[in-house]
């Protein structure tokens, strides 16, 4: 809700003059208020050409870690040793991580 803090104040004897029923009404008002919310329907009725994968399986050679290849011990992902930037005792940190 946007607030607008160049509008005059209420006093304290504006907020006492208010009724019981005007507060009632905007706290229900307050209440009722709708978020827009996307359908999920609108997203199952669209369908990308070729996206269907569920027959398909993935078949990918997976290499063991080579002899000048490092796991960093904060990504835990395979670098070259030429991205390492440091290394303390068995802690090797590739260069993006320790940026």
């Amino acid at each position: 809700m946007a607030t607008d803090y160049d509008s005059p104040r209420k006093t304290d004897d504006d907020v006492n003059e208010d009724s019981l029923e005007e507060l009632k009404a905007r706290r229900n008002d307050k209440t009722s208020s709708s978020v827009d919310v996307d359908e999920a329907e609108q997203a199952e009725g669209f369908e990308l050409p070729g996206a269907d994968l569920s027959n398909e399986e993935l078949s990918v050679r997976v290499l063991p870690r080579q002899a000048d290849e490092f796991t960093c011990s904060r990504c835990f992902l395979v670098h070259h040793r030429s991205q390492l930037a440091s290394s303390n005792g068995s802690q090797l940190v590739c260069k993006e991580c320790a940026a």
